[in-house]
Parts: C-alpha cells; structure tokens; sequence
C-alpha cells in the first residue's frame, strides 16, 4: 500500500501547488524526522537525523512557503520561550556558563518541524503507532534486564538509557498515548500487538520504581475516567486492595514510601522546593540563570537538607522558575496551554470520540497532562528523550489539516 505522505497530491491541495522538485526532499524529510523519534535509544543518532530532517526541511520549503501557516499558533508561545532563554543568559551571573544551554534550540526543531512533515493523516496515524510501538520495545528491554540482575532500588531498570527516569519518562508517554487510542478506537481493541504493548509498557513502569510516573498515570486515569465515566471509579477501593494482595514486596514498600516524610529522598525534595524558592525570591525575573541551579544549589541549601549538591530541583516548574524566572514558567505553560486547548477544541469539533483524530487529541492531552503531573517531582523538561517526545505531543493538534485547507493524501 503506498503511503499517502509520499504519494503523488491530489489536484488543488497544497502540496500539488509545490514545485515537484521539492516533493523528493520533502520525503527524506519525513524519513528523518519520524527516524529521529524513533531512535531515542541512541541520541547521537537522534539528533543526526533532526539535523538532517532540519536541513532538508529548510531546502523544500523554498519551494512551498506556504506551509508555514500551520505553524502560526505555536509561534508566539514559543517565541517568547526563546527570547526569555536569551534574557536569561545574559542576566546570568555566569552568562558563558549559560550559553550552553542555547542547545536547547536544536532541540526545539521537533515542535517546528512536525506540522511542516507529519501531515499525512496516515503517516501521521503510523508515526504515533510506531512511537508506542517502540515504547513496548524499550519495555522489553528493560524488563529483560532484570535477567543480569537489575530490579531493586540501587540498580533499577533503565532499558537503554543512562537513567531510570529518563526510561519512566518516555514509557509514561507511550502508555498514555496506547491508553487514548484503546478508549475510543474499537477497531484497536482488536489488535493482539497493542494489548502486549500495554502489558510490558506497565510492567516496565512498575518495575522501574519511579514514583513520579507512578502519580503521574494514576492522577491522569483517575481524572479521565473520573469525567468519561464516574461510576467506573467505584472499583477503585477494589483495585488497590488486590495491587497490596498481589504486588512484589519492594514496589509496595516503594508506595508506601510517597507519604513518610521521613523518607530521604522525599524530604530531600522538600529541601530543594525551599531552595528554588529563595532562588525565585532573589531573582524572580530573570532567574540565577540557565545552567546554574546546579553549581548554585550549596548558597540556597536547607542546612538540614541530605544532599550538598543536586543537579537539578527535581521539579519542571520550579526549576524554570528558578534559573530562568517567572516570566519563563508563564512562556512553558502558555505553550502547553496551546497545544492542551487546540487538541480539545478539535476533538469537540471533529464530533468527540467518533470525529476520525479522536484519539490523538485525547492522547495529546492525556501525555501532555501526565508529563506536567510528573513533573512536580522531576525535571522531566531537562531530559532531552523525553522532552524529545513531548515536544512533537505539542506539535500534534497541529498536523491535522483544518476543514477549511485541503489535506495531503
């Protein structure tokens, strides 16, 4: 079957007004780009192919400018993202220790780029599934690792990547994303591949003992059904009761761990949050500046707090806010509210769980609100995999055509 993102357009759409010159580098384009997503495990391979997917991109749209339109909503969000990085680097104490966190521009190139590349309903439809699709596989390979004697608290799994969080991060993502489409695509019901794929993705998360993906799908699933279908949320009690009967020692001791204040880590959280917000207080503009929460943390430190050194507040929000300012935090959430608010405007247009995108819209907000709660106990924005993910979530709402703009295919 020839995949309708690279078949020949249809007459009067806007790919057909292109020069067909450019049509072959749109291709590769998309190539790359779904290449860079879905080489994750390996970030030097994902960013050959964003650089590649980047240079391709800028060479076809010479041609057909007008694909720039798509990207009108997202522009003023992040435009003010960028110029506040900006400020804050030359506000910085240390503004040549900040500047490598302009980096982080390269990164944003996979919210730029998607809805120039993923427009293709069915390209599109396969680019998420094999998203989740490689969910599953980084799930396997991190449970497998329990077979060379990974699993408890000091060696817990982590799949291919450097960290455990940065594993708990990307499968918290795929999860929510399976979710949506299993709630409102009955013809997935029926796919044998996306059951296995929600077994080993849950699984992995449980065995990774990361509580903040942990709160993350619990607080997500619980509002979502709680609107979709309330009465659902009676077997909740009953649910919990059967997780302490039959779930191993070490993840229910890890549960019960969240609520004991006395838990080291869990105080050493509450230590950083005191430490970020002294930061916020002396500079609430601009921030320390980027790159500097780390080297900076011992002038804030709670005396009593068990770590000396933390590499980062172990929260999206208040991290932002602390090397970068107040304003910054306001720029990230105003992106996020963007994407949040156009995936559930289009998904009430399109006719809710029967409109054709129903489940990407859901899975947009679903991922994206996950990723938020998450990010209460972790900086998950600051870990490129997984920010990787997130940003082409953001993306999403916008790859669809509207009724109004002929669609690709």
């Amino acid at each position: 079957m020839t995949d309708p993102a690279e078949a020949a357009p249809n007459p009067g759409s806007e790919s057909a007004a292109s020069p067909a010159g450019f049509e072959p580098l749109w291709r590769w384009a998309r190539r790359t780009y779904a290449l860079h997503l879905l080489t994750l495990w390996g970030l030097a391979i994902s960013n050959a192919c964003l650089g590649l997917s980047v240079l391709l991109s800028a060479s076809a749209l010479r041609g057909c400018p007008a694909r720039l339109r798509r990207l009108a909503p997202l522009l003023p969000p992040l435009g003010l993202y960028v110029l506040l990085l900006a400020a804050a680097i030359v506000a910085s104490p240390a503004p040549r220790e900040s500047f490598g966190s302009l980096s982080e521009l390269f990164a944003l190139a996979t919210l730029l780029l998607a809805p120039l590349l993923v427009r293709a309903d069915d390209f599109r439809r396969r680019l998420i599934d094999a998203v989740v699709a490689l969910g599953a596989v980084l799930a396997l390979w991190a449970l497998g690792q329990y077979l060379v004697g990974y699993g408890d608290i000091d060696r817990r799994i982590r799949g291919p990547f450097s960290h455990w969080m940065t594993l708990a991060g990307v499968l918290l993502i795929c999860d929510l994303l399976l979710i949506a489409r299993l709630s409102v695509d009955r013809k997935s019901r029926r796919s044998l591949w996306r059951f296995g794929a929600l077994a080993a993705i849950n699984l992995a998360l449980l065995g990774s003992l990361t509580r903040n993906a942990w709160v993350a799908l619990g607080v997500t699933l619980v509002a979502f059904f709680g609107v979709r279908r309330p009465r659902s949320l009676a077997v909740l009690p009953f649910l919990a009761l059967l997780f302490f009967l039959v779930a191993p020692l070490p993840i229910v001791s890890r549960v019960l761990s969240m609520g004991n204040p006395r838990d080291p880590s869990n105080y050493d959280r509450l230590c950083m949050i005191d430490a970020g917000l002294h930061m916020v207080a002396e500079r609430p503009l601009f921030g320390i500046g980027p790159d500097q929460v780390q080297s900076r943390y011992a002038l804030y430190r709670n005396p009593t707090a068990p770590r000396f050194w933390v590499p980062h507040l172990h929260n999206t929000f208040l991290q932002l806010a602390a090397e970068r300012g107040l304003p910054a935090l306001g720029s990230y959430l105003w992106l996020m509210a963007v994407s949040i608010r156009e995936a559930a405007r289009r998904y009430r247009r399109e006719g809710g769980d029967a409109g054709p995108n129903a489940a990407l819209y859901l899975g947009v907000i679903l991922g994206l609100a996950g990723f938020n709660v998450a990010g209460l106990f972790e900086f998950n924005w600051g870990d490129t995999e997984v920010q990787r993910v997130v940003l082409f979530l953001l993306a999403l709402p916008f790859c669809v055509a509207p009724e109004s703009e002929p669609r690709e295919g």
